[in-house]
């Protein structure tokens, strides 16, 4: 790569060419203040708190945006500069609430350790601020409008990463709002509640819709039976919000904590993974001779199949009808576990932590209800949620022994595991789904061609001679690409796996605020993450889904056989094509 000469704060520097002032001073250890700007999003100089002085030129100039050249003497920190910079900022809080103490982001708030770092300590201006309006009529996430600071990252990541534009800017000047098409609610629109939107906002703007009061009460209800599951990504991220280092697997502290928080069961979601898998593959098998549409779609994603259902209908053929491992498992504790332990469905009450706040939407789908039409999952809540209860609770979490999660539905494989890595999925069933057909173990089960942070991987595997070719989409905007593929050449692949989120549930929605930092593209956090879970699969003494005991027992005493009578019962749903209400609503006053 060419290099130019440049001087930052009077020293001389050999600097790449080709980046801007801001990335210039990155890569020698000088962090210039930012706000709007994201890495991986497009560039909008909006908010201007990353100006810098360069000489020759009149005014100052936005660092994110503006490149380095040759020579360029560039002042980053001067009185100027700093005072320019802390006007700004204090324009900016001066429409927005004081409330910093009881907020959800307080202390990881960008807005807040920006306004530390500048030198705010008081606040000058006051005047007509924007008015309070907060939009809860999502069970996913809340927008408050009074602490939008209007940087547009939400409106970006929604459109250039994951290609939904639910919302944008509407209205102009002092009344500028970011909302859904037509100025509707989140709940009447488009939005797929992935919650990525949540992770790129650097204030309380957006949030995931709030349960752990409703989950405090329920822990006082002595009536009720509390179960807690946990999905294979929180594991590895929670500790992060207890200043924990990325991809250390706190499993068993997350057990122990969630029996000291008054839960009586802690189930994996693991071992519902690899139940789903047992479905899964058995369903490409069928596929794959002749019962069925292919490419067979995954649909554990909740984000996804909303994408799906509303994007691309007609495929709705295509995607598998195995429930999440989710809510396979809250329907099995409701059923099976119920009648172990002597209890009605109704007296048992099944809390989900996830990585993902589509989650708590898929929750409250009818489809996925128990046969009377109450919810098999009752609440969910993030790893953040999660993270906060245990704080609130005054639980030591670093220091707890940890425990093992219990019995029946605690013990998994290391193909669980893996689901929660963008590939996993596939990963998983592809081990499977080769020995049921071959009755042959597969002599290389680390299946490295769906793995990776890429966008879109491909791979293919031989099944009894014959070549299943395979992909996998990471993220909704590129599962968008994937699903144009399919559109022209339905026979393509065989099977395909789609994760909403970029890098899949390790980087979901509702995963750990770690102060200002670039989730959820941050490449080497997500890899922290993954290699967690790759290494608990690796040190896994069973790696294969159809090996666990507990799934063979489950089998053998309630659910007969993989796409039996009782597995579609209970394990098994449909989708349909949906329409954002608000779109129909105003097409019909048209």
């Amino acid at each position: 790569m060419n290099t130019i000469k440049a001087f930052i704060n009077d020293k001389e520097y050999t600097i790449d060419s080709g980046l801007t002032i801001m990335q210039a001073c990155d890569s020698i250890g000088i962090k210039i203040p930012r706000l709007c700007y994201h890495p991986k999003l497009s560039i909008s100089s909006g908010c201007r708190i990353c100006i810098v002085e360069v000489e020759g030129m009149r005014n100052f100039v936005a660092s994110c945006s503006y490149p380095i050249s040759e020579g360029m003497k560039i002042h980053t920190n001067t009185d100027a500069v700093r005072k320019a910079r802390k006007d700004i900022l204090e324009l900016i809080l001066d429409n927005h609430p004081k409330d910093c103490n009881a907020c959800v982001r307080d202390e990881v708030c960008e807005l807040q350790q920006l306004a530390s770092t500048i030198g705010l300590r008081e606040r000058k201006f006051e005047g007509v601020r924007r008015e309070k309006y907060v939009d809860d009529s999502s069970p996913s996430i809340v927008n408050n409008h009074e602490k939008c600071i209007l940087c547009g990252r939400c409106v970006k990541v929604c459109s250039q990463i994951q290609n939904i534009s639910a919302i944008d800017y509407a209205n102009r000047g002092f009344d500028t709002v970011i909302v859904p098409a037509f100025n509707d609610k989140i709940a009447n629109s488009v939005c797929t509640l992935c919650g990525q939107c949540v992770n790129v906002c650097p204030t309380a703007a957006l949030t995931e819709k709030n349960y752990t009061q409703d989950v405090f009460a329920l822990l006082n209800d002595k009536t009720k039976i509390k179960i807690a599951q946990v999905a294979p990504s929180v594991r590895v991220a929670i500790g992060e919000a207890f200043g924990i280092p990325a991809g250390n697997n706190m499993e068993r502290e997350i057990a122990h904590a969630l029996k000291l928080l008054g839960f009586d069961y802690v189930f994996d979601s693991q071992f519902s993974a690899d139940l789903t898998i047992m479905e899964e593959a058995s369903e490409l098998l069928e596929r794959l001779n002749g019962k069925g549409k292919l490419p067979m779609i995954t649909s554990c994603s909740s984000g996804w199949m909303k994408a799906l259902e509303q994007f691309h209908p007609d495929l709705i053929d295509n995607v598998s009808t195995c429930k999440s491992p989710m809510s396979m498992m809250s329907s099995i504790v409701k059923t099976y576990f119920a009648d172990k332990i002597g209890r009605k469905p109704s007296e048992i009450a099944n809390v989900a932590i996830m990585c993902c706040v589509a989650k708590k939407y898929e929750a409250k789908r009818p489809e996925l209800a128990m046969e009377d039409g109450t919810p098999a999952t009752d609440y969910v809540i993030t790893t953040r949620e999660l993270a906060w209860m245990i704080k609130s609770a005054g639980i030591d979490f670093k220091n707890l022994k940890g425990q093992d999660f219990d019995a029946p539905l605690g013990l998994s494989t290391g193909a669980a595991t893996i689901f929660g890595v963008t590939g996993g999925v596939m990963e998983a069933a592809i081990r499977t789904a080769y020995e049921l057909a071959t009755k042959k173990p597969l002599e290389n089960i680390d299946i490295t061609a769906v793995r990776g942070n890429e966008g879109i991987k491909e791979g293919s595997i031989e099944i009894n001679g014959k070549e299943i070719r395979v992909a996998v989409a990471s993220g909704l905007g590129n599962a968008h690409k994937l699903l144009e593929i399919v559109k022209k050449d339905p026979e393509r692949y065989h099977f395909i796996e789609i994760m909403a989120c970029p890098g899949g549930c390790i980087g979901g929605g509702g995963q750990p605020y770690s102060g200002i930092r670039d989730l959820p593209f941050d490449p080497k956090l997500v890899s922290e993450r993954a290699k967690a879970l790759y290494k608990s699969d690796e040190l896994n003494k069973i790696r294969r889904s159809h090996e666990n005991p507990a799934i063979i027992k489950l089998y053998d005493e309630f659910l007969g056989k993989p796409l039996g009578e009782k597995s579609h019962k209970y394990l098994h749903t449909h989708y349909k094509q949906k329409f954002p209400k608000g779109i129909i609503r105003k097409s019909k006053e048209k």
